[in-house]
């Protein structure tokens, strides 16, 4: 499929957004489900059992790699171009993104895009406050924000979000190529896993631990920044949708927590706008740029902080 635009024949966005319409429902219910068996697994295997300093090197080398892949490039760098980098940091940051299973990048990117431009109204693929009032209705809404939203049917108004990205040839291709990183951020821990322990046994924990029980803790800790960040927190700055500074998920989230501060000034490469504020994403973006591997680092300016902050009081 083909798009012209300027006298010129683009690929359509709709090709490289991911999967197909018809599977994309049981291909996500597949994505939620199976992470959680694989920490259920891992449970079962440790029982009785020491903890191996193993298994806890490659769920945590797993863990920050992918998480830090959608934090820092995924978001602040592909999304939002919160700062520029080399193209080999580009295409690490993306791989490393894809090995969190949340989707193909140009599909992710579209999708936070709108987010922020429809936040908390009908169009936003992910609020929570639109369920109604009363206890049952933030329930329902959280279980849409988390989970829920990524079970139906995609947004017919997704690719234009993207018009940027698909001119890119390595984009395109590395999200295309989702799938593959998919098989290999599972295989790298089950492998890792069996040559460190030279046995069966520790590949099988490296698989459920470096794999399965790991994506499980990225995809949830991910999707608490679309749930409890539009229910639950601070509100410093006012924006137009009902986004919160939660200070759990600004640790646990490397950052992302820090939603509210995000909203308000989304171009930031910087989410903890406070010295208290922890933004590991953040000193991450900082390292490379000391190394000089990221430049045109984006940070709002304090007279435009001070007068966000003003505004919302």
């Amino acid at each position: 499929m083909t798009t012209a635009t300027c006298g010129k024949t683009l690929p359509d966005p709709l090709d490289d957004l991911g999967l197909v319409p018809v599977h994309a429902r049981t291909t996500m219910l597949l994505v939620v489900v199976l992470p959680f068996l694989g920490l259920v697994g891992g449970i079962v295997l440790l029982w009785g059992h020491h903890f191996s300093w193993v298994q806890l090197g490659i769920f945590l080398g797993m863990y920050f790699l992918s998480a830090f892949g959608i934090t820092v490039g995924y978001h602040r760098l592909f999304t939002h171009r919160s700062f520029e980098t080399t193209w080999p940091v580009k295409m690490a940051l993306g791989f490393l993104g894809s090995m969190a299973v949340e989707g193909p990048i140009l599909k992710w990117v579209a999708t936070h895009r709108m987010h922020h431009t429809r936040s908390d109204t009908h169009d936003d693929p992910h609020s929570p406050n639109l369920k109604g009032n009363g206890a049952l209705a933030v329930l329902r809404g959280f279980w849409h924000a988390h989970v829920g939203w990524m079970l139906g049917a995609d947004h017919p108004g997704l690719p234009r979000y993207v018009r940027d990205l698909v001119e890119d040839r390595m984009l395109r291709a590395l999200s295309r190529l989702f799938p593959l990183w998919v098989v290999i951020s599972l295989l790298v821990p089950a492998v890792l896993g069996g040559v460190l322990s030279w046995s069966w046994s520790g590949a099988l924990a490296g698989f459920l631990w470096g794999g399965l029980a790991r994506i499980f803790f990225v995809h949830h800790l991910t999707f608490s920044i679309n749930s409890v960040c539009h229910l639950w927190g601070r509100r410093p700055f006012r924006t137009d949708d009902l986004s919160r500074n939660n200070l759990v998920f600004g640790v646990l989230g490397l950052g992302e927590g820090w939603h509210n501060n995000h909203h308000a000034f989304p171009a930031s490469a910087r989410h903890g706008l406070k010295w208290w504020q922890f933004d590991l994403s953040y000193l991450v973006i900082r390292g490379l740029e000391v190394l000089r591997l990221a430049w045109r680092v984006r940070l709002p300016r304090p007279e435009s902080i001070l007068k966000r902050r003003q505004a919302a009081v």
